[in-house]
């Protein structure tokens, strides 16, 4: 029994997790470049966001003409908190050229130097985004001048957003981020789960060691088949085809890949996709060649999608009607020879009824005289009964083929050592005995003869098989142990005397070939006896 050797994990297993894999990959991925693109937004954002409300509270003209006043704080503060409020800014600092404050968030910083070192390009007129560390931290802030109505620069605005906020607000985002792919990956190995049940649904539940071990078993069956089988998809396209087959189609420069064109194939291929029921046609002419067909659907799910041709040559049918043909003769010879000895048990029981018994009893010895004969011979002299079995088989396969065997009376078979391979024997004989009697029919019909006779005098046991059959010429005396090779045409042949030769060597026996006295093969067996001192 096959044994299949699975992997540690399924193929759902597998297929979920590389699916989860992918779509964690994805998401940490982009998740990553999302957050990072994402700081660079907002913190663009909000460095503009500080600078639009600085140049707004630059060009307010309360705080422009504030800078004229005995005490510009008392007027900036109140619009600079406002503003702060209104906008969110951490802080919003007005000063004048020297960077000294007239507001700030903490009331006590008012009056006191601007810190950050930042002011000097916004003196020179520029206005800038800047991230430095103030009086209340690190923060990002947008700064810019104040001009007066003569566009002189009289003053600094730096509005402020402090780094701990902005961080505050790239981690929400962040966090939203991180639960949008969460949400992902959930939902693609939730998908990865029902996609992996689907495919292991559409290959019927098989792992992919499964799988291969079917296809592999498939090609195997498939080249055992000796019918020709050919399977194609709906377009007709060959698909698949055993040994049979590409030798059969070989001839019509077909192979797999090329299109099915005979229209008489085709025509039983659309009515079996139609009906999805097996098709049969006896004649199917295909070039010079007749055909039988049968066709089968390759059905899947309810639908045909594809379909299997059997195929068998005219000659094929032909030779299995010949071989039905001699099944049904031998039947009528074993009828006929059932009938004859009925007749003969009908005779004799009508002379035990009537009181002949005398001539009953004449009428069975007569029958079975012959057998009696040579029955009792192989008792008085062959001992052992696996060579006396074979005899006698192989005298009534002779009657069967109407062979004359004889057995020479004076043989004997007395002397076997314990140890001899007498199963190995009969083998040797077995065949020997078989050939020379098919060799004798067929050379010879009615008048067919094998002789045997055996001795075991001295230290081998000689067995002598010869037959009037056509003879071994002497360049074929090597060829004819070769397995497969036969002087007569079919299958199935050549196998008796390559097996006489492999047992032969087993037990150390010799054959020799001559001419038989009959005119036909005559073949000399010797076997060593075993002795114990041997064994």
């Amino acid at each position: 029994m096959h044994v299949i050797k699975k992997s540690k994990w399924s193929l759902l297993t597998h297929i979920v997790l590389l699916i989860s894999i992918v779509v964690f990959a994805s998401m940490a991925l982009s998740g990553a470049l999302f957050a990072l693109l994402l700081d660079q937004i907002v913190t663009r954002y909000v460095g503009q966001q500080a600078l639009t409300v600085a140049k707004m509270t630059a060009m307010d003209p309360r705080i422009v003409k504030a800078f004229e006043s005995p005490d510009p704080s008392s007027v900036i503060q109140p619009i600079a908190e406002q503003t702060r409020l209104s906008t969110g800014a951490s802080y919003v600092v007005v000063g004048n050229k020297q960077g000294i404050r007239y507001s700030h968030s903490n009331p006590e910083q008012i009056g006191k130097e601007m810190v950050g070192g930042d002011n000097a390009p916004v003196l020179s007129g520029e206005s800038i985004i800047s991230e430095a560390v103030g009086s209340l931290g690190p923060s990002l802030r947008g700064k810019t001048p104040v001009l007066n109505a003569d566009d002189e620069i009289i003053g600094i605005v730096s509005v402020g957003f402090l780094s701990n906020q902005i961080d505050d607000l790239v981690e929400g985002y962040h966090w939203k981020v991180a639960s949008l792919s969460s949400l992902m990956l959930i939902v693609g190995s939730i998908g990865a789960y029902f996609t992996a049940r689907r495919i292991k649904q559409l290959i019927f539940g098989l792992e992919p060691e499964e799988i291969a071990f079917l296809f592999q078993e498939k090609n195997a069956t498939l080249e055992s088949i000796r019918d020709s089988i050919v399977a194609v998809n709906l377009q007709g396209v060959i698909v698949t085809m055993n040994r049979t087959a590409r030798e059969m189609l070989q001839k019509h420069q077909l192979a797999i890949g090329d299109m099915l064109t005979p229209q008489p194939l085709r025509n039983a291929m659309e009515i079996c996709l139609v009906t999805k029921q097996g098709y049969s046609q006896q004649r199917v002419t295909w070039g010079a060649e007749v055909y039988a067909i049968h066709v089968e659907p390759i059905l899947h799910a309810h639908r045909a999608v594809g379909a299997v041709f059997t195929l068998y040559t005219e000659s094929e049918i032909e030779k299995l009607t010949d071989e039905f043909s001699k099944i049904k003769a031998f039947s009528d010879n074993m009828r006929a020879q059932t009938h004859e000895y009925l007749n003969k048990l009908n005779t004799i029981y009508g002379l035990l009824t009537l009181g002949h018994y005398d001539k009953a009893t004449e009428m069975i010895a007569e029958e079975v005289k012959e057998r009696q004969d040579i029955i009792e011979f192989l008792v008085s002299s062959v001992r052992d009964p696996l060579v006396a079995a074979c005899l006698l088989g192989k005298t009534n396969r002779a009657k069967e083929l109407k062979v004359q065997l004889e057995i020479d009376p004076d043989s004997e078979l007395m002397d076997v050592p314990a140890g001899t391979d007498t199963k190995t024997m009969v083998t040797i004989i077995g065949n020997l005995i078989d050939n020379g009697m098919e060799a004798a029919r067929e050379h010879r019909r009615n008048e067919a003869v094998v002789r045997v006779s055996f001795t075991d005098l001295g230290n081998d046991i000689i067995f002598d098989i010869e037959d009037n059959g056509p003879g071994i010429p002497r360049d074929k005396e090597d060829t004819i142990f070769i397995s497969g090779y036969s002087s007569k045409p079919g299958e199935n042949r050549g196998l008796g005397l390559a097996i006489v030769r492999h047992a032969l060597h087993s037990m150390n026996g010799h054959l020799f070939i001559n001419t038989s006295k009959l005119g036909g093969a005559h073949f000399t067996v010797v076997f060593p006896k075993m002795t114990p001192t041997t064994l």
